[in-house]
């Protein structure tokens, strides 16, 4: 007997309602950091690897411990607020990341429970298709249709 029923918890409309609102405010309050790259853009800029990420921590540590070592030219007050933002942003994406596999996986045990109960039901219309019973033939030709039997071919005899 398979195991069905992987989740029964279920959100409530207000809940619904609340998650809902939460993502709109959360769009809202991120508005004006949404930029829409090119997938050209994305390759030309990149993303920044973990060794690089340390030695950007490293000019950081050195701006901040030993400023008369940094070179004029930079922006310093920019680059503190590029390094400061791009922080909070990489918090913030591992606090959605975290939040969307959540729902993923809750998701994914809502699709397997429906599957289960969708072949339960196949397989009883079947039954009940066998028996002669009304409606069920119809019922059944039409979900057979998502069933289709593929054909082992042999391979060609050599001689």
């Amino acid at each position: 007997m398979p195991i069905t029923n992987l989740n029964n918890t279920h959100l409530s409309a207000a809940e619904i309602t609340a998650a809902n609102d939460a993502i709109t405010a959360l769009e809202t309050a991120l508005a004006t950091l949404t930029i829409s790259l090119t997938p050209e853009e994305r390759q030309q800029y990149g993303s920044i690897n973990e060794q690089n990420k340390l030695f950007v921590n490293k000019v950081v540590d050195y701006r901040r411990n030993n400023p008369t070592l940094s070179v004029t030219d930079v922006d310093w007050a920019e680059f503190e607020k590029d390094h400061t933002s791009r922080a909070n942003i990489e918090n913030l994406l591992n606090r959605i990341d975290a939040v969307a596999t959540k729902l993923k996986n809750a998701k994914t045990l809502h699709d397997y429970d429906n599957y289960q109960a969708a072949l339960d039901d196949y397989a009883y219309t079947g039954y009940r298709a066998s028996t002669g019973a009304d409606g069920y033939e119809t019922k059944y030709n039409e979900l057979k249709q998502f069933f289709t039997r593929t054909t082992k071919k042999e391979p060609p005899k050599e001689g």
